[in-house]
Formats: C-alpha cells, sequence, structure tokens
C-alpha cells in the first residue's frame, strides 16, 4: 500500500462526494481518486482498477451498501471498507461489521476522525465513531443473543425473511423461493418478532418499510 491512501466514495449523493473532496483537500496522505452512485458502479470500478479504501454509505440504491460490502469482499476479500452513513441503529452498524466493513464513520464526521478511522483500521483495529460505538454497546443490553462474544444484528437470511414478509409471500412462497421448509420459514418468522420487539407481521412490514428495504 503507498503511502496514500487512495480511496473510493460510494454514495448517491454527488453532493456528500463533493464535500469530502473539499474536506481531504489538505490531508496530504487522503487522496480521493473515484466515486460511484451505486453499489453496482462499486462493482464494475473493481473490475477495472483498485483502491486502498472504500467509503461506502449504508443507503446507495439498488445494491445497498450492505449488499454491497457483501458482494465486495466475495470478489476482493482483502479489500478496506468503511461504512459512512447518518444511520446508526444497531440493524445497520451490525450488518455493516458482518459483512466485512472495517469502520463505521457517521456523518459530519471532521477530518480529524477521518485520520484517526483510517490510521486505526491501517494498524489492523477496527473503528467505530462514537453514535456507532453507542449503538453496539446499547445492543448488549436489548439482547442476549451473541456469537464469539459480541452481539449480532440481523443476518442475511433474517433479512431476506422480513423483506419477503413485507412483500406479502406466504410461508410457502418464501420456502420456495429461499429453498428452506415451511416450519424453518414460521421459526424464524416467530423469532424475528422476538428479536426486534414487535407483535406481529405487521410489526416486521413496517420494520422493512421505515428501513427502506421495499
Amino acid at each position: 500500500m503507498s503511502e496514500t491512501t487512495t480511496i473510493l466514495v460510494a454514495d448517491q449523493l454527488q453532493l456528500i462526494y463533493a464535500g469530502l473532496v473539499e474536506q481531504f483537500k489538505s490531508a496530504d496522505e487522503l487522496e480521493i481518486v473515484a466515486y460511484a452512485a451505486t453499489g453496482n458502479a462499486v462493482l464494475e470500478y473493481l473490475q477495472r482498477d483498485s483502491v486502498d479504501l472504500i467509503l461506502l454509505d449504508v443507503s446507495l440504491p439498488g445494491l445497498d451498501g450492505i449488499d454491497t460490502a457483501r458482494a465486495v469482499k466475495s470478489a476482493y476479500p482483502q479489500q478496506l471498507l468503511v461504512a459512512h452513513s447518518l444511520l446508526t441503529e444497531i440493524e445497520y452498524v451490525n450488518s455493516m461489521l458482518i459483512e466485512g466493513a472495517s469502520g463505521y464513520i457517521t456523518k459530519g464526521a471532521d477530518l480529524d476522525e477521518f485520520r484517526l478511522a483510517i490510521n486505526t483500521i491501517h494498524g489492523g483495529e477496527q473503528y467505530l465513531s462514537a453514535a456507532a460505538k453507542a449503538a453496539v454497546e446499547q445492543g448488549y443490553s436489548y439482547t442476549d443473543k451473541r456469537m464469539g462474544g459480541e452481539y449480532v444484528g440481523l443476518k442475511p437470511r433474517e433479512r431476506e425473511i422480513i423483506v419477503c414478509i413485507a412483500r406479502e409471500m406466504t410461508n410457502k412462497e418464501i420456502a420456495d423461493q429461499l429453498c428452506l421448509s415451511i416450519e424453518t420459514v414460521r421459526s424464524y418468522r416467530k423469532s424475528l418478532m422476538t428479536k426486534l420487539n414487535v407483535k406481529n407481521s405487521a410489526g416486521l412490514v413496517k420494520y422493512a418499510i421505515d428501513r427502506r428495504w421495499i
């Protein structure tokens, strides 16, 4: 890796990209070299070029940040990713970390925080902004679902189930689409209601709509 960290900014708002370019002008060690407005554009870029780090918005249109992170890490396991988002709810933070992000920075961070985050990540450690860290820590008080000693947010399969429910699919339709048994789908539905503290399927639908998953 060169002394200068090259960065691809992935955000649906070009204004965010322009703001970061301006912000990083005084940082000789950080250079924004590319912009992508969608997750697919990120993948297309990586097919023809490379960068040291991808600054990835969670709320990308189409292939969102979580799915993009999964696709990138699957194809390029060594690629460094950092989530950059206004969203700090536990499921977003944990989902990005589960999919391989090395850090989570909230939008509005100053240059000093970006420097700290990137130096921390280059040192082999994870970086979480204050709001993201608070969300993770708060998660411990609301659930006993742990894996490897860490809180685990919604897993990709759980997210798929919620999206299917929000699309008014029956248990059989979900089972057929995801190659699961109907009983397994019922079990997922029940555990998700418990995990997300909602009373019925309507609560799961609202959860998906609130997060613009459909």
